[in-house]
């Protein structure tokens, strides 16, 4: 059967009961499976009624910028992944019972599926047009990344107080400067390690570090040790 759509509560149901004994969607690493479920969502499911679900999407998120790079064919849809068939019955009130089943060739007083369908469709496209209106009244997540930076100097002579110093003087909209500390790296020499905060939208940590590297009374250059969405 594979996953229904994502925007209903069905949907929804399945797909945080496929995950509740599993960490991706398909295999034991991201692929581009968990890309494409990722895409169809939209946004984070509720993390009250939809936990499982809620805890793998935060998780997906952080590789949202490398689903390029994922195993697998980025070309099939959300559709394709999921459980072969699902105890959860999209419109409870035609579920029909083993005794019906058997029983079908003798209706004698007919059936109105026709216009449990009909109600179903109309239910489906009013929590779609509910969704789609909290959508677009919802603010957008800003996106931000906790990165740590280090910073060599020339040599043991050069003032790491001032270079500290020249850094943090490095105002853009969007980072917030942290902890930092001095860390031996051989022959007296220590490199600034420093913490920052950036939107991601704002701030480039490529130009950021060009912008370190220009202040080359001190600086030699500089790295990226470490990158983390928040």
């Amino acid at each position: 059967m594979g996953f229904t759509d994502l925007l209903t509560d069905a949907g929804l149901t399945v797909l945080n009961n496929w995950l509740l004994t599993r960490s991706y969607i398909t295999g034991y690493a991201p692929t581009q499976a968990d890309a494409a479920v990722f895409k169809a969502l939209k946004d984070s499911p509720d993390g009250e009624k939809y936990p499982n679900a809620a805890r793998w999407y935060k998780h997906i998120g952080t590789y949202e910028h490398d689903f390029a790079t994922l195993a697998g064919d980025a070309s099939k849809a959300y559709t394709v992944y999921g459980p072969e068939a699902t105890e959860l019955a999209v419109n409870p009130a035609k579920a029909p019972a083993a005794e019906e089943e058997e029983d079908e060739d003798v209706d004698l007083f007919g059936s109105d599926d026709e216009e449990e369908d009909a109600a179903a469709a109309a239910e489906r496209e009013r929590r779609l047009e509910e969704y789609r209106k909290k959508k677009e009244n919802k603010p957008k997540t800003t996106a931000k990344s906790v990165v740590t930076m280090d910073v060599k100097p020339w040599d043991d002579e050069t003032d790491m107080v001032a270079l500290e110093a020249a850094v943090r003087a490095i105002e853009k909209d969007g980072l917030v400067w942290g902890a930092s500390k001095l860390v031996p790296v051989g022959y007296g020499i220590k490199k600034l390690q420093i913490n920052l905060v950036v939107e991601d939208e704002k701030v480039s940590t490529t130009e950021l570090q060009e912008q370190i590297e220009e202040l080359e009374e001190y600086v030699q250059s500089s790295d990226i040790v470490a990158m983390q969405k928040l």
